[in-house]
């Protein structure tokens, strides 16, 4: 077996897992203090009980994403100490202020939200959560910033002495428009994601009450109605958003990865004007492009490389010529390059890996809004939907950008293959930085050390993903639990030990970490 291979099936698990718990952390971080921030305005009870109900969610999908995203950072030595050697000068920089800026900001003022419900007055308890969530928002970014910089290398130079860049501009870094395109699509994405949750629990305790005769006019009632609207609302704004800036990445993606958009449309020569395709078949898995036929739309995939109607896009026979005379047709003879050494270099991504995430990060997002424009239909002049079929659809629905955004990170990630940092094409060839894939192992580790770890690593997550799942059930359908008057500055805060109850805990305490306990 492989060890690059190995190493890089352990990286992409451990990763598109951790993934999966982004973006719902920062998507329902921003809507919940929304909602807390319509609480302190209004004094509504039911922005209260949002806030309560929603912020528990956020908070159990933060823990375990805190628990599996310690992974990453020890792989990067471990497995691969290669990589993280060339990458040190520049990832050094934004990982610690990762870590040290943005991650201890968002943990400590979350700890003051956990813990800050009627001990601190109202408007700084809101201020705590706002800081938190702005606080993951720029961890994100930085953490986007690095991923980005492997995509377009900017702001170095080659150290002549060891061959790695040495940063020497990170405002350039910082400002790489690969970085700020990116950001922004997954932040809009992220909000996707918590919107299709507001909608699929929103509707299922809706028509749970209502087929249990729950009256209408009560407060948990309008807080399932409202978390249904503002979900519903969310989706198809995030979604046009997505598009939009996904358009600013096919873009900049014609301009600096113009393999990873012909792959992704499985075009196998330069067209000009050159077609969208629908779907294709064919020999993807195998590579042979010239086996490969599609349904097309003319002329669209011109429009988006280039915002007009006869742009040429190269294709990907031609792409492959052109890298294999620019950085080899073969991997140097070096021992860095461990088996890889001396092979021939296939430049193309695995076609059928790119143009099927492609197309599943597309349809999944589109079904997402359409959800959430039957949520807002649904549920117009206070209606209620009953359907089993739509009500159900629509929570197994909450999974559709969860795939969306895996699949776009993994359409991302492979489609820059083999390069683990890709060439700039704006840096004159002689000064550009690039790193294969097959130089960034570890030398010293085995097959059956990551193999192990493989093993390992995935039974963890595994555990993991079962305790997430139970206590995310749990919540969800225990609903809202939350008291009238609770919890406001100057009285008991819910959750506060009673000493005249046995190991002086409250049997009917309410305190935001009780899954904890």
């Amino acid at each position: 077996m492989d060890v690059l291979d190995i190493a890089r099936w352990q990286f992409g698990i451990t990763t598109v897992y951790h993934f999966l718990m982004v973006p719902l952390t920062i998507g329902l971080g921003i809507l919940v203090a929304v909602m807390h921030t319509m609480w302190v305005r209004t004094d509504k009870p039911e922005w209260l009980r949002m806030t309560r109900f929603w912020g528990r969610i956020y908070l159990i999908n933060f823990v375990l994403g805190v628990a599996t995203g310690l992974v990453q950072e020890f792989q990067f030595g471990l497995a691969w100490s290669e990589y993280s050697r060339f990458v040190g000068d520049v990832f050094g920089s934004l990982l610690a202020m990762e870590a040290l800026l943005a991650f201890f900001l968002e943990s400590t003022f979350l700890g003051l939200w956990i813990f800050g419900w009627g001990r601190i007055p109202k408007k700084v308890h809101l201020a705590t959560l706002w800081a938190a969530v702005i606080g993951s928002i720029v961890s994100a970014f930085f953490i986007i910033a690095a991923n980005s910089w492997m995509q377009h290398p900017v702001g170095v130079v080659t150290d002549d002495a060891t061959g790695r860049p040495e940063q020497v501009d990170f405002l350039a870094v910082l400002t790489n428009n690969t970085a700020l395109a990116a950001f922004s699509h997954t932040i809009v994405a992220a909000l996707m994601v918590a919107g299709a949750a507001l909608v699929g629990v929103g509707l299922w305790h809706l028509r749970k009450r209502t087929l249990a005769g729950a009256p209408t006019t009560d407060v948990d009632h309008s807080v399932w109605r409202r978390s249904v609207r503002l979900g519903g609302w969310v989706s198809i704004a995030a979604f046009m958003l997505t598009a939009i800036t996904g358009d600013v990445q096919g873009k900049l993606m014609y301009e600096q990865q113009p393999l990873k958009m012909s792959s992704a449309e499985a075009l196998c020569t330069t067209e000009a004007p050159a077609p969208f395709s629908i779907f294709a078949f064919g020999k993807l898995g195998s590579n042979e492009c010239d086996d490969v036929h599609s349904w097309t739309v003319p002329y669209l995939l011109s429009y988006l490389a280039h915002g007009d109607f006869s742009t040429a896009v190269p294709g990907v026979n031609e792409l492959q010529q052109e890298y294999a005379a620019a950085y080899g047709a073969t991997y140097p003879d070096d021992p860095s390059f461990g088996d890889k050494a001396g092979e021939p270099i296939d430049y193309t991504p695995v076609l059928a890996v790119t143009y099927w995430n492609f197309r599943f990060m597309i349809g999944m997002g589109m079904l997402s809004a359409g959800v959430g424009a039957y949520a807002l239909w649904a549920t117009r002049k206070g209606r209620v939907p009953t359907n089993p079929i739509a009500v159900y659809g629509s929570l197994a629905a909450v999974a559709a950008p969860f795939v969306a955004n895996a699949a776009g990170w993994v359409f991302t990630e492979m489609g820059r293959q083999p390069f683990v940092v890709y060439p700039n094409p704006d840096v004159p060839r002689a000064e550009q930085v690039y790193f294969f894939t097959a130089q960034a192992v570890s030398p010293g580790v085995s097959a059956g050390e990551v193999l192990t770890s493989l093993s390992t690593l995935t039974v963890l997550y595994g555990a993991l993903a079962v305790v997430e799942a139970w206590l995310l059930v749990r919540f969800v359908r225990a609903g809202i639990t939350t008291g009238d008057g609770a919890p406001t500055p100057g009285h008991t805060p819910e959750g506060t030990p009673d000493d005249d109850l046995p190991g002086g805990r409250d049997e009917k305490s309410d305190d935001v970490l009780s899954f904890a306990y």
